[in-house]
């Protein structure tokens, strides 16, 4: 895949560097192979779940940390052989260490994280503040009531 030179847009644009740079690690995510599968699904209206299949791994073989928005996981497994002799004859089974990660948007935190039958899964919860939920504004008629509204805002000011 070709690499896409952003410099241009951080020169003609002033605010948008944030947008830039996850173009480019949208770029770099492309590059990180197929290894471990996942899915991303929807379980409920502000709730999310990562399930990556990581068979073989154990719960000490899997890191899953958080750091300025981006999910981080990672496994590594020792290749260990029980007997000096033993040879492969088709190893069909993937057990090579591996790092995913995935872009969080604003306020989404990660809820817990277990392994259950080789499938890790990530539960993502979405907690909006009060703040910035939509609100509903009164509309109001009359000319009275806005110069009282009007004359409220000169005065806090």
């Amino acid at each position: 895949m070709a690499y896409f030179d952003l410099s241009p847009l951080y020169r003609s644009t002033v605010g948008f560097d944030r947008l830039a740079a996850l173009l480019g690690e949208m770029n770099q995510s492309n590059q990180q192979g197929g290894y471990p599968p996942y899915n991303i699904v929807r379980v409920g209206e502000h709730a999310y779940r990562i399930s990556m299949a990581v068979a073989g791994f154990s719960e000490s073989d899997v890191s899953v940390t958080i750091e300025n928005n981006e999910l981080r996981v990672t496994g590594s497994i020792e290749q260990k052989t029980d007997e000096e002799n033993e040879e492969f004859l088709y190893q069909g089974i993937a057990a090579r260490s591996f790092e995913r990660r995935f872009r969080l948007n604003d306020h989404v935190k990660v809820a817990d994280a277990y392994l259950e039958n080789g499938m890790l899964h990530v539960n993502l919860v979405q907690e909006i503040p009060e703040e910035k939920k939509p609100r509903q504004i009164p509309v109001r008629s009359g000319l009275a009531s806005s110069k009282e509204g009007s004359s409220k805002i000169v005065e806090a000011a």
